[in-house]
Parts: C-alpha cells; sequence; structure tokens
C-alpha cells in the first residue's frame, strides 16, 4: 500500500457554514511524507497548518485549527473525504478562514478529488494501529477506540424527535474506501430550525440553510427532498468521526465506537492516544503483507 496524493491541482468553491462568506479551495498535489495541511491563500506569508488534533482550538458546531491566531474551521468533511479515499499528502490552500459546506456532506468534496485523479507515491503508506483501548467520557457521552484487524465504526446518537426514530439512530460501519463512498459520503449535517435561529442571531450558521443541511422543526424534516438514507443522521455522525479521527495524522487500525460524540469528545481521543506512546504502533505492509483496510477505488 503506496502513499497517494493527487495527479493534479483542483478548485472548488462555496460558502462557509457559519460565516456564510464565499470560498476558493485549492487542492494541489503535495510531496512524500509531507501530511495534510492548510494554507490561508488571503493572508500574506500565512504559516502552514497541519491537519493535526493538537492544533484543534474550538470544537463549537465543528472542528478548527489555528497556529499563530489564523485559523481554518470546519476542516472534518474534507478531512472525511481524504481520509475516505486514503490520501496522504495534500496541500489546502482555502480564501478564508472557513471551508466551504457544500451540499453538507463531503460527496462534492469526494467528486473533486477522484476527478482530480489519484496518484500512487513511491513510499509506503503508514497506519497507526491501536494497541490498547482508549476512552474518553463526558458525562453520558463517550467515545473509545480498541484494537481491531481493520478499520470499524459503531456511533449511537439519542434524539427523542419524530422524524428520528429510534431505530435508525445506531450504526455499525466497516470502513473501505468503497463503502466510505458507498454509504457514508452522502450524507449531510443537520441541526435543529430553533438551534439555527439561535446560532444565527450569535453570527453563526450565516451560511445554514435547506441546500446545505438537513433542518427539522418540532415535528418534521423540512427539507422537501427528505432524507438520502433512513439512517442519515448516524451516518453524518460517522462521516464527522471518521474526518476528525484523521487528525491523528495517519490511517487507523482499530475499532472506534461512540455514544453522543461529537467533535469536543472525538478530538479529546485522539489526545488521549497520544498520551501514551504505547497505546499505538506505526506500521506499513508491502504485497506480501497486505493491509486489512481495502482502498480500492
Amino acid at each position: 500500500m503506496q502513499q497517494r496524493t493527487l495527479a493534479q491541482p483542483v478548485t472548488l468553491t462555496g460558502i462557509g457554514l457559519h460565516s456564510g462568506q464565499n470560498v476558493t479551495l485549492n487542492l494541489c498535489p503535495s510531496d512524500i511524507n509531507s501530511g495534510i495541511h492548510f494554507i490561508r491563500s488571503d493572508i500574506a506569508g500565512a504559516p502552514r497548518i497541519a491537519a493535526d488534533a493538537f492544533l484543534v482550538k474550538d470544537t463549537v458546531m465543528s472542528s478548527n485549527l489555528e497556529v499563530d491566531n489564523i485559523k481554518v474551521g470546519t476542516v472534518e468533511h474534507l478531512l472525511s473525504a481524504i481520509a475516505g479515499i486514503g490520501i496522504d499528502n495534500l496541500r489546502i490552500k482555502v480564501s478564508a478562514a472557513e471551508l466551504p459546506i457544500m451540499d453538507g456532506s463531503a460527496i462534492a468534496y469526494t467528486q473533486c478529488l477522484l476527478n482530480a485523479g489519484i496518484k500512487e507515491q513511491a513510499a509506503a503508506k503508514p497506519f497507526m494501529r491501536i494497541l490498547k483501548p482508549i476512552r474518553v467520557t463526558d458525562g453520558e457521552k463517550w467515545a473509545q477506540i480498541v484494537p481491531f484487524n481493520g478499520y470499524q465504526l459503531t456511533f449511537e446518537i439519542d434524539f427523542a424527535h419524530p422524524a428520528i426514530p429510534k431505530e435508525t439512530q445506531q450504526l455499525h460501519f466497516c470502513f473501505s474506501s468503497q463503502n466510505f463512498l458507498a454509504q457514508i459520503s452522502s450524507a449531510r449535517t443537520f441541526g435543529f430550525m430553533k438551534d439555527i435561529e439561535y446560532l444565527q442571531r450569535h453570527n453563526l450558521a450565516l451560511g445554514g440553510s435547506l441546500d446545505n443541511a438537513i433542518v427539522l422543526d418540532d415535528e418534521r424534516i423540512m427539507n422537501t427532498t427528505g432524507l438520502r438514507h433512513p439512517d442519515e443522521f448516524v451516518r453524518h455522525k460517522i462521516l464527522d468521526a471518521i474526518g476528525d479521527l484523521y487528525l491523528a495524522k495517519y490511517s487507523l487500525i482499530g475499532h472506534f465506537s461512540a455514544y453522543k460524540s461529537g467533535h469536543a469528545l472525538n478530538n479529546q481521543l485522539v489526545r488521549a492516544l497520544y498520551a501514551d506512546k504505547n497505546n499505538f504502533e506505526i506500521v506499513t505492509f508491502d504485497d506480501k503483507r497486505l493491509p486489512p483496510i481495502d482502498y480500492s477505488l
């Protein structure tokens, strides 16, 4: 399994979910072992901001990176697409403090990456293999990752809402690139009208609309097109988790599970993982020893 980058640069545009600003995003190939990093193209001499859990300074409604008071926010959907396709090295230029929300899922990002083409690089892809169970909690909420020979994610949400039946609030997902593209990438972010109105009064979710989120009132889903999946809500939480966990800087080999987790707990889990070097090992695979995760496209 070799490292991957893009075959050529690609550009997309959209609006920021919270800022409502127009944003241009340039995704560019990057060198072996350079990792994923962001550069604010609207700020002269801006520092490179690595996709690193320890640079997350704010997890209110999204995962937001910051270096020297320069921010790049709402990175989780793009990172989920990058992780889903198995890209290791990428330079991302963004013209504002927040990435575009697109349609609220990762599908526009995955299509853009695939259209640019994936380039195999002459170095082995590194994986982080989990060796010990790690668990973080916040009241009744929790997230954990345990050893497993592959990558699986199990997530449970808990919403007492007539449009979110109980049987649609838990999902077990076996990760592969093809499964990600088919089952997770199109799941949209969601919110409740009363919360969105509150956020907009406080200058958040200014770019939110029925075009880029599932919106619910007290009784129903307000989007006339309905859901893309009966369990789209929990699928999106898995999409977020895949992006948040890629801030560990490696593709994971382990089983992640969570109950009512969000960006904050996901970030705490990655930090807890790094707290002891005996919690994991970095491994590579060759033709005689295939990785336990399928990244074929």
